[in-house]
Parts: C-alpha cells; sequence; structure tokens
C-alpha cells in the first residue's frame, strides 16, 4: 500500500484528495492544514495519520486537546508543517494556498518525496530555484492544477524537442464580457460566483481577475520550461478541454473531461496508471459546441502584469504574487475595490527592486516587503 501525506487537507483540494487517496488505496500517514481544528480533528479519526499540523499555533493546541486519546503526533507553526511534510510517506501532495505553501514543499523536496502540486506559488514564487532542487535530489513534480495536468498529460510519448505552443484555457470567471467600469463596484458575493468550478475563496476570486491565469502562465513556464511567448491563453467558457499543446508539426493535442477536480487529482495519484471509478463521464453531444477566445487584457489587467513578471523574471514573480495575496485579503474584507487588486499588482511589479536567480531568502524577503508596503496603504 502507497502511502500519502496531505497538506492543505481541509480545503476544497484537499478534501478531494482523500477521497481519491481512499479510493486509490493510499494509507493517509500526514495531514496537515490552516486553522480548522474541527474538519482536521474528523480527518484524522477516519483516516488515523500518524502526524496532524496546523499552521495556526493556538488552534494547534486546541487540536492537541482534541486528540489526545489518539496516538496522533500534533505539530504546529511553519515548522511543523515542514515536519509533516518531510515525515513517512511515499507521496505528498500540497494543496496549501499560497506562498505558505513554499517552505514545506522545499522541505518535501529535501526528504526525496514525489511531488503533487496544486500549490501553484511554490513555482510562482521559488521558480527556478525549487526546479535546481527538486533535479538536485531527483525528485518528480506531478501537477495537478486541472490545466498544468491536462499539459502534462498531453505530453506524454511527444518527443522532446516537439513542443512549439502551450495552450492553456480559461473559463474567463464570473465577470466574463465585462469591462472596466462595469466592474467598479462588484461584490465579494459576485466574485465568488464562478460559473463552472466549486473552489476556495482566494483562487475564486483570482480567476474573477484572470490572476489565476496569470499565476499558471508563471507556472506552466517552470513546469514545462517555454517561454511565455511560447503560450497562448485561450477563453473557454465550457471548461472541458483542460490545455494542451501545439507540435512542431501543427497537431494539437489536448485533455478533455467534465470540470471536476477529482479526476487531475486521481491522475497525479496514480501516474503513470490509470484508475476506474464512478466519476461522471464528459459526452460531448451533451456538450454540443466548445468555443475559444482571446483574453481581455486590457480589463483583466493582472494576466498581462503576470507575463510581464515572468519575462522579467528575478524577484518580479514573487512580487506579484505576494501583492495579490494581500490584495484579495483586503478585497475579501471588504477593505478595497474590485479592480484595486489589479492596481497594487501592477504597484508591486513597478516598484520592486529586481535580483536575478534570486535565494529562497531573497524571495521571502520580497513577499513580505509587498505585504507589508501595501497594509500601510490600507490600514
Amino acid at each position: 500500500m502507497k502511502s500519502l501525506i496531505i497538506l492543505g487537507s481541509t480545503g476544497s483540494i484537499g478534501t478531494q484528495a482523500l477521497e481519491a487517496a481512499e479510493a486509490c488505496g493510499y494509507s493517509v500517514t500526514a495531514l496537515a492544514a490552516g486553522s480548522n481544528v474541527s474538519l482536521i480533528e474528523k480527518q484524522a479519526r477516519k483516516y488515523k495519520p500518524k502526524i496532524a499540523a496546523l499552521f495556526d499555533k493556538e488552534a494547534a493546541k486546541d487540536l492537541k486537546i482534541k486528540l489526545g486519546d489518539t496516538d496522533i503526533k500534533v505539530l504546529s507553526g511553519e515548522e511543523g508543517v515542514c515536519e509533516a511534510a518531510q515525515s513517512e510517506g511515499d507521496m505528498l501532495l500540497n494543496s496549501i494556498v499560497g506562498i505558505a505553501g513554499l517552505l514545506p514543499t522545499l522541505a518535501a523536496i529535501e526528504a526525496g518525496k514525489t511531488i503533487a502540486l496544486a500549490n501553484k506559488e511554490t513555482l510562482v514564487a521559488g521558480g527556478e530555484e525549487v526546479n535546481r532542487k527538486a533535479a538536485a535530489k531527483g525528485v518528480k513534480i506531478i501537477p495537478v492544477d486541472s490545466e498544468h495536468s491536462a499539459i502534462f498529460q498531453s505530453l506524454r510519448g511527444v518527443p522532446a524537442n516537439s513542443l512549439k505552443k502551450i495552450l492553456l484555457t480559461a473559463s474567463g470567471g464570473p465577470f466574463y464580457g465585462k469591462k472596466r467600469e462595469e466592474l467598479a463596484n462588484v461584490t465579494v458575493k459576485e466574485a465568488l460566483n464562478h460559473p463552472n468550478w466549486s473552489m476556495g475563496a482566494k483562487i475564486t476570486v483570482d480567476s474573477a481577475t484572470l490572476m489565476n491565469k496569470g499565476l499558471e502562465v508563471i507556472e506552466a513556464v517552470r513546469l514545462f520550461g517555454v517561454s511565455a511567448d511560447n503560450i497562448e491563453v485561450l477563453v473557454h467558457r465550457q471548461s472541458i478541454l483542460h490545455s494542451g499543446v501545439e507540435l512542431s508539426d501543427g497537431a494539437v493535442i489536448a485533455q478533455l473531461g467534465t470540470p471536476d477536480m477529482r479526476l487531475p487529482i486521481q491522475y497525479a495519484l496514480t501516474y503513470p496508471e490509470r484508475a476506474d471509478n464512478a466519476f461522471e463521464r464528459l459526452s460531448l453531444t451533451d456538450v454540443g459546441t466548445l468555443t475559444f477566445e482571446k483574453p481581455d487584457v486590457e480589463t483583466f489587467r493582472c494576466l498581462p502584469l503576470c507575463i510581464e513578471a515572468v519575462n522579467r523574471g528575478g524577484l518580479l514573480p514573487a512580487a506579484v504574487n505576494g501583492a495579490n495575496e494581500a490584495a484579495v485579503e483586503l478585497f475579501l474584507k471588504g477593505k478595497i475595490k474590485f479592480l484595486q487588486i489589479a492596481d497594487f499588482v501592477e504597484q508591486a511589479l513597478l516598484t520592486t527592486e529586481n535580483k536575478p536567480n534570486p535565494s529562497i531568502e531573497n524571495i521571502l524577503d520580497t513577499d513580505s516587503a509587498v505585504r507589508r508596503q501595501i497594509k500601510s496603504i490600507i490600514r
């Protein structure tokens, strides 16, 4: 029986990953999350891991009391989550939201774990340093995001140097077709009303701004070794074609399926094999029509800002990511307007002092500086 560590176990991806692990016959050896004591307690009692960790130290104290009648070791803080990441287990699935997932990923790489990665910020902010450390340790990173999983699947069996272009699809989010003036006073509730996917609040807002697609461009650059110039973003409202590739001879290979995150999660767990399941099957006749359009980069400015950041490299991908995380938090709390998210991302891009080949310490320092700058503006 294979064993699995799940970071971010109480989130949307984490809860589905636990279901997939059970279906695929994995044992769960460690769980980690942010502060959701009640849910991680239920998960711990059901899956009986050796370790349960929470970033929030006060919440971890509560969890330790609640699990006092078990043999489960309760850890706390960033160091506790990193210890969980290095604990016994064949594979680690990281679905922590935001840059908080970076150090646990690096800890798992150091321990030689195979990594199923749903935390895109690891590669957005950590970039080349993460890839360098993974290569040095012989660690394989398998993407879990539906788009990157689709690209990963489409490239199977493709000869080296045959990739011409990545086709990265976007749903367009809840504000598809709207112009800037129509978005001036949109509410949090409206931004969280995604047409196709059920996701956490942060990633749903990122989808509404197209920041999520910008981050995915950066992630694709890191995962597949292409430049942003060789990535074409396509707005595909049906969310059926999850992404694909164009090859040197003009052939296009893509992965299609229902908009169900359990599919890429299961594929990451069973790779390179495929396992049967009872998920809904795709009926192309029921779908009928698939449409593809260019994104509106004038209205949804986060996308081109991310592309500029990865083209310039260095610390700038970490800067735009940190600015977005801070701005989305403020938007969800009702402290800034929707359009101000892109303004803060642009400010970080323009004001961050760049540095080539940054260390992890440089990256984390930049992230902290960007967040402090935003908090000093919005109190």
